[in-house]
């Protein structure tokens, strides 16, 4: 008998059509059947794609009815697998949007695996999104998202479960001292199958991605920390003899568990990997194709891309990838390349639409605009690294930027001084959005920010930064300290001094924290209205009665005034 491993996880939803996927433990035909209200139903089907040895499929269903939510069931060689045998939860559907509808868009990042019990919950606090699950089903009125955005950490590669540990010590007992020098960490294709299958398994969160059509990027975790941070880190690391598998796995794993679901039906079957894979009979062939373009992607940051786009009716989402493209030269750093960011712009400036964008959302794993102490702090480090006071001071300067995660877009100061530009032209457009909204995590702890830039009517167009982080993984009391201590006035008034003496000048914005920081386990929804303003949600996790809840923290209208 066919057996589901993990899914069906599902993916873009249109107005008409969706992708569903699933990893299954075998080859075959997997189907997914929507049933409508008629009772009719309408079936999209595709054979599994095989890759170093696990089988996957994502099925286009099309011809769906809009503004509709649609039960659906899954089968393999038209054996049923999905809903599971004696599952407690409800039905799966697949909700198309109607014109004029709300939007509603959850998002968050940084999530450790693990179940709902005392021993999960005591090492890393309630899960956020096992207590969104269990509020769609207790309370159905509520509104529910939809879509679900996972900005970054989806899987911890270099700090896995001690389950996943236990499992990687027994597999790499005997290999060469050089393998060994990770063993506790992540290493190949197989072993990320480990923590995705750990990841997605549980019930609720399985259930979850089941019937909320999910969008996701990739940071630093889904491969090594501090990932791409600079140039000397890339070098360095770059020398181990473990390296270049792990570079494989990551780029492979990601491309068949993430990437593709990003992707429209169109968008899919215009993809040249996809379409290659899928024209090779021999799997070891397949395997070594797969392999070279993940080793291309990370020697070669232009020969793919991460970044994706979704008009989601009047809103447009801008997905960008802020760890992959980086150009890490010390005399020009910048957090996405310049083929990348030409990108960027052409998306949130909306050249290939007609009408004008209601809400433009720009989603990156690192947030632009920080808690003020640290964006200082990055300014001046990142000033010092790229040799402002001298050699000497150079190297401390990078040792500090790798011990202290100092990444972010401060970091790539010429990237943050292109960002701040980018939203002054989107918002003095003829017809400018009513919201740019900014959708970050990364950073394991939530606040808004509403931002000002010169020339930009706050009457016409609301700027703000959102970051919620994490979903599952509370920073330690002492880094909560730092960072409120980092954010008093008079500390980040010192570093502001530092970084001024160290010759960086910011550009013409401000931005003011109104909301935060929280450090709690949670989720942020933006509410997105197709003929009005935004409005934020921000709830975070609890328990109650043994059972994982979110609790509302905030509610507020992000309208321009």
């Amino acid at each position: 008998m066919p057996q589901l491993l993990l899914g069906p996880i599902l993916r873009h939803v249109d107005a008409t059509g969706a992708t569903v996927w699933v990893e299954v433990d075998s080859p075959g035909s997997v189907t997914v059947d929507v049933t409508l209200p008629d009772g009719s139903t309408v079936r999209g089907g595709d054979r599994t794609l095989s890759l170093h040895g696990h089988h996957f499929a994502l099925v286009v269903v099309d011809g769906l009815p809009t503004g509709q939510s649609l039960p659906y069931t899954v089968s393999v060689d038209d054996v049923g697998v999905w809903p599971l045998v004696g599952s407690s939860w409800p039905a799966s559907w697949i909700s198309t949007p109607a014109p004029g509808d709300e939007l509603r868009l959850a998002f968050g990042s940084c999530r450790r695996a693990g179940d709902d019990g005392e021993e999960s919950t005591a090492l890393v606090g309630v899960d956020a999104l096992s207590a969104l699950a269990r509020r769609m089903v207790d309370q159905p009125e509520t509104p529910r998202p939809d879509l679900l955005l996972f900005v970054g950490d989806q899987v911890y590669a270099d700090d896995p479960n001690p389950g996943i540990v236990d499992r990687l010590r027994e597999r790499n007992e005997g290999r060469p001292e050089g393998a060994r020098e990770v063993r506790d960490e992540i290493g190949d294709f197989e072993e990320y199958t480990w923590l995705y299958h750990e990841t997605w398994g549980p019930e609720a969160v399985r259930w979850l991605l089941s019937t909320v059509p999910t969008c996701m990027l990739l940071d630093d975790h889904d491969l090594r920390d501090d990932w791409n941070t600079s140039d000397v880190w890339r070098r360095q690391v770059s020398e181990r003899p473990w390296w270049e598998d792990r570079v494989k796995g990551a780029f492979a794993s990601y491309w068949i568990y993430q990437h593709l679901g990003n992707l429209s039906p169109k968008d899919l079957a215009q993809d040249r990997l996809w379409r290659v894979l899928r024209d090779i009979e021999g799997d070891t062939e397949r395997d070594a194709v797969l392999d070279e373009f993940a080793a291309t992607a990370d020697a070669d940051p232009a020969s793919a891309r991460w970044s994706f786009s979704r008009d989601l009716g009047a809103t447009r989402l801008v997905a960008i990838d802020s760890r992959c493209a980086r150009r890490l030269d010390p005399d020009d750093r910048h957090i996405t390349d310049a083929q990348e960011w030409e990108w960027v712009r052409a998306q949130a400036l909306g050249v290939d639409r007609e009408e004008p964008l209601q809400h433009l959302l720009l989603a990156t794993t690192l947030p632009a605009f920080l808690l003020h102490g640290i964006h200082h702090a990055e300014t001046f480090d990142a000033a010092v690294a790229d040799g402002r006071w001298g050699a000497r001071a150079a190297a401390w300067g990078e040792k500090l930027r790798q011990a202290a995660d100092l990444e972010h877009w401060a970091a790539f100061h010429r990237s943050f001084v292109e960002l701040v530009t980018l939203l002054g032209e989107v918002g003095r457009r003829e017809q400018p959005p009513a919201s740019v909204l900014l959708l970050s995590g990364d950073v394991h702890c939530s606040y808004t920010a509403q931002v000002h830039v010169p020339g930009v009517d706050a009457g016409r167009t609301a700027i703000h930064q959102l970051v919620m982080s994490p979903f599952r993984n509370p920073l330690e009391r002492g880094m909560k300290v730092a960072n409120r201590i980092l954010d008093r006035a008079p500390v980040r008034g010192f570093i502001r001094g530092l970084a001024l003496l160290a010759g960086v000048r910011e550009p013409d914005v401000r931005w003011d924290v109104e909301h935060g920081p929280w450090f709690d386990n949670g989720v942020m929804t933006v509410v997105l209205d197709p003929d009005g303003p935004a409005g934020v949600e921000v709830d975070h996790a609890g328990r109650s009665q043994g059972l994982p809840r979110l609790r509302r923290t905030l509610t507020r209208s992000l309208r321009a005034v």
